[in-house]
């Protein structure tokens, strides 16, 4: 027998099919070895030795592998074609070399493709190879890296600002241009601008729109009028002038199509054209290229679909010019085949670009047979895959200059009509953060022509800060950047939101106040390991150490020993002159210009400071313990409170008040949020009782009575006056809700549960029982029910 594992049961399950009954193909389920999450995994004084695990969750997986490759004649590595799959592929064949004494690195063979297709497993199992440990090694380095940045710096993020997660390699850089371009947008000044727009009729009084350009020669620049008064003027001379055409140019432009697909294009376009997470893009990727049902079978849709490569191979090229010819006919073919070379930044161009393993399987043909985002996802690789082997678009452009009687003033009118579709016949990709005007015709025009004004129109605008980082743009920075590879850029924008550094709003990145101090930090105390071209350096390495140039542990003995060195320099450091430079980076974010903002609301003579407590920073007086006023950090540019000020924030042990025992009741703030405490803990075996502040309750609100009824929940609010049986109000994970025999009633937001009337609750409660009783089966059509008491159902009889 003949061992073939792979990574997952979908990709098992496609290539089974292609092999004969002398095969086996099993499953890892992914990694099945990693570095413990725990201090000694990488250990730099014993030339970086690592410590590998079997995980828990591989553990049953791993018994499964070892005990078929005992009766295997040899074993078949068919994991992904890259660096991550090359590693798998060696942690399990080292696996097995220790678990079943293994000598002989013959007994592997390791297998390669780019597409899970019949002709592509038989072509790879015919022709294997050795395990590259080049690719290996580089794999692994890049593993120590992201452990050792992780596992020396996070601690020390802990003990300087409390209440920070984490730091990652990449990730901090990516958080760091999230901040910048925050701290670009809050310090934009945003500035006055004008411009004319002149709406015209030629001799057959066709309407067009032109904008004046010129005046006595001088050309206006964005900011040549920069008010109401200037702008109102200059429309009043305009009105007077006779203006005609003074000169036509017209030309052609051609337009060419984008490249097919690579890994950061298509999580870019997928995020434009619809609306996918990078995450999301890459499951459902993943997911086609193992292989799906389309009823008939189960196939690979696509091609490997982390890749940096933009070249396709001879014989898709030869199909996809097939297909084009057949079915938009020859003028959508070019001459000869499109080849395209990569822009991207260390570009390892190792694979092929993403593209359909067979383009006859057309996206409509297969539309019922696939999952709804599956089939869009395809379709658009599909078409991107078809358009890049298409004929140019053809633009007709015309450029109309229009002139005064004496021409002291010029205006332009611009047309442009699509003289030929080519491949947007197919395809056009979509664009960020800008509008691209297409087919705007002007009218048949001639030269001297005489032309009527129909109105002159100041427009005023204001400059507008740069746009907050998409999925999409951020993907796209990062690759310009060098920072990152195919395989990393998903996980990168995951992570961050995870750990609640950076918040997804309106598809835009913004960073949390969490995210802005771990930037401060890091670009304030470990600046070289932020760095963009520092971080796109070590992707170099990576590169080099893959390619078989660089030795793997002389990479990490040069990072170590500078970034061990600026480790050991920042933990002697004071953490008040930490604070004191953090505050100092943020002065701006959280003040903005005005000084006053720094001064003590409450004292009125104390200054606000930042302080750093277990759960996050805030601001504080200086003058504590006399002035105890605390609040959180919010943006000087946050317009969320209606006064400008921050919002006040809990004490850690705000005293409400005492109960009629004496017992001091307590507003606290934890990890999960504000909460009420009944007396101080005295016991670590046991808590006193506490009660989550319900959402939708300011925290600064919240009175003793308030508190009280929140601790004594459920709350007995009366008996029902028909059926006698006690009725209950408490607080759940649903919300606030009535209790009555046995059912639990939703109370509607527009009730103030904690003061709810006995009347108020009966009213819910028979809204609930009529709505249980309509959805009865057999319903009586003479009778009405109306309570429930004793578990039974009294009725009224109905008049007829």
């Amino acid at each position: 027998m003949k061992l073939v594992i792979v990574e997952s049961p979908a990709k098992a399950k496609t290539i089974n099919k292609y092999l004969g009954d002398e095969f086996k193909v099993i499953a890892s389920f992914g990694h099945i070895r990693d570095l413990p999450s725990k201090k000694g995994s990488v250990i730099p004084d014993e030339n970086f030795s690592m410590k590998y695990n079997i995980s828990e969750k591989a553990g049953k997986y791993v018994d499964a592998i070892i005990k078929d490759a005992k009766k295997a004649e040899s074993v078949y590595l068919a994991t992904d074609p890259d660096r991550e799959g090359e590693s798998i592929s060696w942690h399990i064949a080292e696996v097995i070399k220790e678990k079943n004494k293994v000598k002989s690195d013959d007994f592997f063979k390791r297998v390669a493709f780019n597409e899970i297709t019949k002709k592509a497993i038989t072509h790879a199992i015919e022709n294997p190879r050795k395990l590259d440990n080049n690719l290996v090694n580089a794999q692994q380095a890049r593993r120590a890296l992201d452990y050792l940045v992780g596992f020396t710096l996070s601690p020390l993020l802990w003990r300087k600002l409390p209440g920070c997660k984490s730091a990652g390699r990449v990730q901090s850089v990516a958080l760091r241009l999230i901040c910048e371009r925050e701290d670009e947008i809050e310090r934009f000044k945003s500035e006055e601008y004008w411009d004319i727009s002149l709406k015209m009729l030629n001799s057959n009084n066709e309407l067009f729109t032109a904008k004046l350009t010129h005046i006595n020669d001088q050309k206006l620049e964005k900011f040549s009028i920069t008010n109401d008064k200037e702008a109102k003027d200059l429309t009043e001379k305009l009105k007077s002038q006779n203006f005609h055409v003074d000169k036509i140019e017209k030309k052609q432009q051609k337009r060419q199509p984008q490249p097919p697909f690579i890994t950061s294009s298509l999580q870019q376009e997928a995020a434009r054209k619809l609306g996918f997470s990078a995450k999301k893009t890459m499951q459902i990727a993943q997911k086609l290229y193992e292989g799906v049902d389309i009823g008939k079978e189960t196939i690979g849709l696509i091609t490997y679909m982390r890749t940096d490569g933009v070249t396709l191979s001879n014989d898709a090229v030869d199909e996809i010019r097939k297909l084009i010819n057949k079915d938009y006919g020859d003028k959508y073919l070019p001459s000869s085949p499109r080849i395209y070379k990569s822009k991207v930044k260390n570009a390892q161009e190792a694979h092929e670009a993403i593209r359909p393993t067979n383009i006859n399987y057309i996206p409509n043909d297969l539309k019922e047979k696939l999952e709804k985002d599956y089939y869009k996802l395809y379709e658009l690789i599909w078409k991107r895959t078809i358009a890049c082997q298409m004929e140019n678009v053809i633009m007709d452009l015309v450029n109309a200059t229009l002139a005064s009687e004496n021409k002291e003033y010029l205006a332009r009118a611009n047309g442009s009509t699509i003289a030929f579709d080519g491949f947007y016949k197919v395809y056009r990709e979509s664009i960020d953060d800008e509008a691209e005007e297409e087919n705007k015709m002007l009218p048949p025009l001639k030269e001297q022509e005489h032309l009527k004004t129909k109105e002159i129109i100041p427009n005023q605008h204001f400059t507008e800060p740069p746009p907050r980082y998409s999925e999409a743009s951020l993907v796209k920075k990062l690759e310009e950047l060098g920072i990152g590879r195919p395989s990393t850029y998903a996980t990168i924008l995951s992570v961050l939101q995870d750990r609640k550094y950076v918040t997804l709003e309106k598809k835009r990145f913004i960073p949390e106040e969490l995210g802005r101090l771990v930037t401060v930090f890091l670009v304030g105390f470990f600046k070289k390991y932020v760095e963009y071209d520092f971080t796109a350096g070590l992707e170099n390495e990576l590169d080099e150490i893959a390619a078989g140039k660089l030795e793997w542990k002389s990479a990490l003995g040069n990072f170590w020993n500078g970034f061990n060195h600026n480790i050991e320099s920042v933990n002697k450091q004071n953490i008040t002159e930490i604070i004191s430079y953090v505050q100092q980076a943020l002065d701006y974010h959280i003040f903005g210009e005005n000084k006053d903002s720094k001064v003590c609301p409450s004292c009125k003579t104390g200054e606000l400071s930042l302080k750093l407590g277990k759960f996050g920073a805030f601001l504080a007086c200086s003058n504590y313990p006399e002035c105890n006023f605390r609040k959180s950090i919010v943006s000087s540019n946050d317009n969320n409170e209606a006064d400008g000020e921050a919002k006040d924030i809990v004490n850690e042990n705000k005293v409400l008040g005492k109960d009629k025992e004496g017992i001091e009741i307590y507003l606290k703030k934890g990890p999960y949020g504000p909460y009420i405490q009944y007396g101080e803990q005295v016991d670590s075996k046991i808590k006193p009782k506490r009660s989550p502040l319900p959402a939708g309750l300011n925290q600064n609100d919240i009175t003793l009575d308030m508190a009280l009824k929140l601790l004594s929940l459920p709350l007995k609010i009366g008996n029902h006056k028909e059926s006698g049986e006690e009725v209950l109000v408490g607080y759940g994970k649903f919300g606030p809700y009535i209790k009555y025999m046995g059912k639990f009633i939703s109370i509607p937001k527009k009730y103030d549960f904690l003061n709810l009337s006995l009347d108020d609750a009966m009213k819910l409660i028979e809204e609930k029982l009529n709505a249980i009783a309509a959805k009865q089966p057999n319903p009586l059509n003479m009778d009405e029910v109306t309570n429930l008491v004793d578990k039974k159902i009294k009725v009224k009889k109905t008049k007829k």
